[in-house]
């Protein structure tokens, strides 16, 4: 439960670099990124954004009411101290980052982190993923004959499901490193360039 407490609030933070938001917008947002599986409540988010505010992560502002509702609307932004624990956190690089849990949420802010470290997160990632699919490859090998069809399906399609999202990150990793062997090339061409003119 702690570990999912941390997960939303590195979600909050992050949304929160957007711009002020209101609760509502906030609980669509994080929806949207946690995906269709880990649906977000009110009584999840709420106590969250309670004890953020009591470490100073974010701060509440009452927005003039429109003229349907008379109550003010309370509307979020983060703080400085919430600016340097949102970098503080997507800097941390260890088995809570590439786990189920946290990888998806980190994924969606990797624009706002340093290179090495997106490597160092997918790489984790793709081995936790390659370890977990070594293990399913030999269960289902060793169950293959104790189970009936149905089953040895379900099997097969998480195998399936485990291996493209290996190839993805291998994607991915190739493409980070694609890039940072091009940027040392493109700075010294246009110092030679400069140089030159």
């Amino acid at each position: 439960m702690a570990r999912r407490g941390e997960t939303i609030e590195l979600a909050v933070l992050g949304l929160l670099h957007e711009g002020p938001m209101h609760g509502y917008e906030l609980r669509k947002r994080l929806n949207l990124m946690l995906g269709w599986g880990r649906v977000l409540s009110y009584g999840s988010l709420y106590p969250t954004l309670k004890k953020m505010l009591r470490s100073s992560l974010i701060e509440e502002t009452s927005v003039s009411s429109t003229p349907v509702t008379k109550r003010p609307r309370i509307v979020y932004q983060v703080t400085e101290a919430g600016h340097v624990e949102f970098e503080r956190l997507m800097s941390e690089v260890g088995p809570t980052a590439w786990e189920d849990d946290n990888f998806d949420i980190r994924f969606a802010f990797f624009g706002r982190t340093d290179m090495e470290i997106r490597l160092r997160v997918l790489e984790g990632r793709r081995t936790r993923l390659q370890e977990r699919l070594d293990r399913v490859q030999q269960q289902l090998a060793m169950t293959q004959k104790e189970v009936d069809r149905y089953a040895a399906e379900l099997q097969r399609h998480g195998v399936e499901s485990v291996e493209r999202e290996v190839r993805w990150l291998s994607d991915l990793i190739n493409a980070e490193r694609g890039n940072a062997a091009a940027a040392p090339e493109s700075s010294s061409s246009t110092e030679t360039g400069s140089r030159h003119s």
